[in-house]
């Protein structure tokens, strides 16, 4: 079971693993055993998960969902499988937590008052007579 909060709960039988080889530090010891964890969960047909909720997950980890709603998680940051596995987990269910949150009502945008407007073109026309005051006398003869 993956406890993501308090209401979603994802079934191990949704979860998918596979220990592959990994690349980078470890010496031998990365040549012969297989750490890296390649971790699948099908959002899409997931009965934990709301619909609205499976689609913000969709566009949240949109770089590593399928076609098909497949999200793909490798990791491979540590050199044991019960860390890389302990961390696969939890980016899943941090990406999980973060498509459950409701998206934030959209800005509704406000008009300058018209007191405002009045300051600003007078703030502007005082500082174009102070320009002007600024500039050569011309002589017209």
């Amino acid at each position: 079971m993956l406890y993501v909060t308090d209401r979603i709960v994802i079934d191990a039988d949704e979860l998918t693993e596979r220990f592959i080889l990994a690349g980078g530090a470890g010496g031998q010891n990365v040549n012969k055993v297989a750490t890296a964890v390649e971790l699948r969960f099908d959002a899409r047909n997931s009965p934990a998960l709301r619909p609205a909720v499976v689609e913000r997950l969709l566009q949240v980890a949109s770089h590593l969902a399928t076609r098909d709603g497949v999200i793909v998680i490798k990791a491979n940051r540590f050199r044991t499988q019960e860390r890389n596995r302990a961390d696969a987990r939890e980016r899943l269910a941090t990406m999980i937590r973060a498509a459950a949150e409701p998206p934030p009502p959209p800005r509704r945008p406000t008009r300058p008052t018209r007191a405002s407007q009045h300051r600003r073109l007078d703030a502007k026309s005082r500082r174009a007579g102070v320009k002007s005051g600024r500039a050569r006398p011309s002589h017209d003869d």
